[in-house]
């Protein structure tokens, strides 16, 4: 059972909590992933004792648990008030700035950890707006399912090209100079519109492959 004060706070200094903890946990993974993340590390960098975190935290499993919900915590939930549309849209874009700007969470999200408080609140509320918006039970499933596949699994297929992007920013230019034009235009082409710079008026990927699911779900929401 984890409490939410430290009965062994060093004098002169607030108790930590729950929060404190898991916030800077989140800190530490966000800067170094999180095989730099430790309970030692961790505690070192609250300026505690390592058996202090167990207040707090049942175990690593937990801890990494609260981390995840805190990133759910972040994403825009619909609120009803608008287009179901464009409400799930933001909302779906929301959740993928959030998991690139935590990028351990993705990783978190094929592990067994559990579903926290506001997982649950955001589940629920996106299954509430397609069903407000007129989704029968069945396709809200398969709605719900569609959009967060897309969501967790590009940003999946993401991640390690913008490591490889920081690590090699030429990568993909050497590559295509070894590359046989005569064999492989269509690849080359390929290659040749990804390292184009993007138009200000120009939808990125994510935002394509997510407009082409919420189309197919309003003609599906409109056939009833």
């Amino acid at each position: 059972m984890t409490t939410q004060t430290d009965p062994v706070a060093v004098e002169g200094r607030a108790p930590l909590s729950r929060e404190q903890v898991l916030r800077v946990a989140v800190e530490l993974a966000d800067a170094g992933g999180l095989e730099s993340l430790s309970m030692r590390r961790l505690a070192q960098q609250l300026g505690v004792e390592a058996m202090s975190l167990y207040h707090h935290v049942r175990n690593k499993k937990d801890l990494l648990a609260g981390m995840l919900d805190l990133a759910y915590a972040e994403i825009e939930t619909p609120s009803g008030a608008g287009d179901w549309r464009d409400e799930m849209r933001r909302t779906a874009i929301s959740f993928h700035e959030v998991l690139l700007r935590h990028r351990w969470a993705c990783s978190l999200l094929m592990a067994p950890l559990g579903v926290g408080a506001a997982q649950t609140r955001y589940m629920d509320s996106v299954l509430g707006r397609l069903r407000g918006a007129g989704f029968s039970a069945e396709l809200t499933h398969h709605a719900y399912h569609a959009l967060d596949s897309h969501i967790v699994g590009f940003t999946l297929w993401l991640l390690p090209y913008l490591s490889l992007a920081q690590q090699q920013p030429d990568l993909a230019e050497r590559f295509l100079r070894e590359l046989p034009a005569d064999e492989l235009p269509h690849l080359i082409e390929h290659i040749g519109v990804h390292l184009a710079p993007e138009r200000p008026d120009e939808v990125g990927g994510f935002a394509f492959g997510l407009d082409l699911i919420l189309d197919g779900l309003e003609a599906k929401r409109e056939a009833g």
